[in-house]
């Protein structure tokens, strides 16, 4: 079967599946699968300061990033909420950052008016690289992946193709959701601090120099605990409509978090991840807008 684009929201112009989800999802899990990413925003920075100047601005260690590596990362506001979410990789010439639809542009600006006297150029490379999903088995930060050029974007397919099945956000979504595994604007809002999300050690590395935003990471994860939690949902399935992205969830009638990204999996059936207070009950069955769902822990409380 064609591919079924998805027709708007953050991965408008990605392939949502084949037609054969199921499928899809089983050839993900077994490492047998790869997708093309390539809707995502690229910016490149070149220059000799490029992997110093990113290291002290994100929440990652990237000041000895080596060809080839992966990392994920966020740039944090002064407050230590989520601003900027990254995905890193450098070629020995150009650090690439991979992030979302509408981050690119404020990400943009954000950097140049941080340059100051450092040896850096930025410039916006979505039209001369592709991020793609490559086989393998899955990793903490959703790969492994893989960098494109732009004009190899058929090639590279047909390559993957030999061995691989491709797959679409729909197989994505379900991974990242068993996994626990949050994407920015999905389980995310202003308010987002790493330390809801499960990312420390993974996004956040705990033992790098001064970053903006630090204070705020270093204080919860020392000496309390974040007001809410990454969660997994099980929804109730008998219904023949699951809630939309971004349905309030409730406990007693009482609004107590928010529902992230949806997904209908191979193995779970209806799953999903949920922003949650971390006074509610692990063992509380909460609505998920209209659906009755229960609560798996990923962050603990």
């Amino acid at each position: 079967m064609s591919a079924v684009f998805v027709d708007g929201g953050p991965d408008h112009g990605a392939i949502w599946h084949f037609g054969e989800p199921v499928k899809e999802q089983r050839a993900l899990e077994e490492g047998k699968a790869f997708a093309n990413l390539s809707h995502l925003p690229a910016l490149a920075i070149t220059g000799v300061d490029r992997l110093t100047w990113i290291h002290s601005l994100c929440t990652q260690d990237v000041e000895h990033l080596q060809p080839g590596e992966w990392k994920s990362a966020y740039i944090l506001d002064p407050q230590g909420h989520i601003e900027f979410p990254l995905l890193i990789i450098d070629d020995g010439v150009s650090l690439y950052l991979f992030t979302e639809i509408e981050s690119a542009a404020p990400l943009l600006a954000f950097l140049n008016s941080m340059k100051f006297m450092l040896r850096v150029e930025v410039r916006d490379a979505s039209n001369e690289v592709a991020l793609f999903r490559a086989p393998g088995i899955g990793d903490a930060i959703g790969g492994p992946y893989a960098l494109v050029p732009r004009s190899e974007i058929e090639s590279m397919s047909a390559n993957f193709g030999l061995t691989s099945m491709q797959v679409g956000t729909w197989a994505l979504d379900a991974q990242r959701v068993a996994a626990g595994r949050p994407r920015f604007g999905f389980e995310s809002d202003p308010k987002t601090i790493p330390n809801e999300l499960g990312t420390l050690n993974i996004a956040v590395h705990m033992n790098k120099g001064c970053y903006r935003g630090q204070e705020t990471v270093a204080k919860v994860f020392n000496l309390g605990k974040p007001p809410r939690r990454l969660t997994l949902l099980h929804l109730d399935g008998s219904g023949v409509d699951l809630p939309a992205p971004g349905a309030p969830i409730t406990l007693d009638g009482k609004a107590v978090g928010f529902l992230g990204t949806v997904a209908r999996h191979h193995e779970l059936g209806p799953i999903a991840l949920a922003l949650i207070k971390r006074s509610v009950p692990l063992e509380a069955t909460v609505s998920a807008g209209s659906v009755l769902a229960t609560q798996e822990e990923i962050v603990a409380q």
